[in-house]
């Protein structure tokens, strides 16, 4: 059932139930939704298009909201291919159709769709722009790196509502689990959005000096209420890197086991000593991202890995590279390094923290020569002492 925001405001986003990958790299089991909408007034606006894949049926979702009304704007509000796919149909189809966007976003336009003609057909806005649609009015903040250079976010004054790009966004099509907006939209904001936690803050400020009633994003369920009350919540924490669950995360990469073992006897020790909440994930067979939501969530984190040709074994050194590349900061962290002959690995993830803004490093790196020892078990309690400090 598509969702109602207003009787002004008419929803003809698509699900897309056939996608496995997101950006070809994140799991969507039941599929992606594209969001889009018209906005009527005595003009008509269109709010973003969708991906490629589902062009086809978004134009016969427009066809059929419009009636007899001709579209007045198409507003891009971001670029990128899942939501920008369908341009050149619709405005072929509409030859009186202007497009309004950032002067970025057009650039960006012209850069994918090089044999689509926009001469005299293109608004650029910018923050404090407006767009007058009747007896409503249109209001255009910058959104920039949320999570593209280019992004706009629009209030509608008529109905109260903020339109805002991939902010306040998740995974799954429209109707996956209506009532769980944090599970997929903490997955979503943290492995799509992580990195840009200063650029979120400020949109969210722009986005503070509105009377919001309603927030629809380009992914996702709308937002209203307590609901969204939470989320903006939520997304205040995560933009600001602050702990969401005070608990600790025990993350292992592990060849043969003996790392493994080690990390859930860890782990148990942590619930004896009183850990709030203890998570066990294993890097080389779990979902990366849903790892790195995890990591991101928690106050603590455990690092327990294998060494491996003179280095750190690869699950543990790609989750290290992810958190890397979504900022992550404001943690303790302790590391168990494990090895043979040569334990290598507590010096490649210590390489790999290395810039990392806010870590408390708890030290020093407790080494396991091959499997955990009764003589090993002293030291591992001393550490999750000092995990928990």
């Amino acid at each position: 059932m598509k969702p109602y925001i207003s009787d002004t405001i008419k929803y003809i986003g698509t699900d897309d139930r056939d996608l496995d990958l997101f950006e070809s790299q994140y799991k969507v089991p039941e599929g992606m939704c594209y969001n889009s909408y018209v906005i009527f007034d005595e003009k008509v606006a269109v709010m973003d298009t969708v991906d490629p894949r589902c062009a086809d049926e978004w134009m016969d979702h427009l066809a059929n909201a419009l009636a007899d009304r001709t579209p007045d704007y198409l507003i891009v509000q971001h670029v990128e291919p899942d939501h920008a796919g369908a341009i050149v149909q619709v405005m072929q189809r509409y030859p009186s159709l202007t497009l309004v966007a950032s002067a970025k976003a057009i650039a960006f336009i012209h850069q994918f769709y090089d044999t689509l003609a926009l001469e005299g057909r293109t608004m650029a806005v910018t923050d404090g722009s407006t767009l007058s649609l009747g007896s409503r009015t249109l209001s255009f903040i910058t959104a920039p790196m949320v999570h593209w250079p280019e992004v706009l976010m629009t209030y509608d004054d008529g109905d109260k509502v903020m339109f805002t790009a991939d902010g306040f966004g998740k995974f799954g099509t429209y109707d996956a689990h209506p009532d769980d907006w944090a599970t997929e939209g903490r997955r979503y904001y943290i492995n799509i959005c992580g990195r840009y936690g200063m650029q979120v803050n400020k949109a969210l400020e722009k986005v503070a000096r509105f009377d919001v009633r309603t927030i629809c994003s380009l992914h996702g369920t709308i937002l209203r209420g307590e609901a969204m009350a939470e989320a903006l919540r939520l997304y205040k924490i995560w933009a600001n890197y602050e702990v969401e669950t005070p608990g600790v995360l025990v993350a292992y990469a592990s060849i043969h086991g003996n790392t493994k073992a080690a990390a859930k006897h860890l782990a148990k020790v942590l619930e004896q000593k009183g850990a709030p909440e203890v998570v066990v994930v294993d890097l080389a067979r779990g979902s990366m991202d849903m790892a790195v939501t995890k990591a991101f969530r928690y106050g603590k984190l455990v690092l327990c890995a294998s060494s491996y040709d003179s280095d750190v074994f690869p699950p543990m050194h790609f989750f290290l590279h992810k958190l890397r590349m979504k900022g992550y900061q404001n943690r303790r962290v302790a590391i168990v390094e494990n090895g043979t002959w040569a334990p290598t690995a507590g010096k490649a993830m210590l390489a790999m923290l290395d810039g990392l803004k806010k870590i408390d490093l708890v030290e020093p790196v407790l080494t396991l020569k091959s499997c955990l020892h009764d003589s090993d078990r002293a030291a591992l309690d001393a550490l999750a002492d000092a995990v928990l400090a």
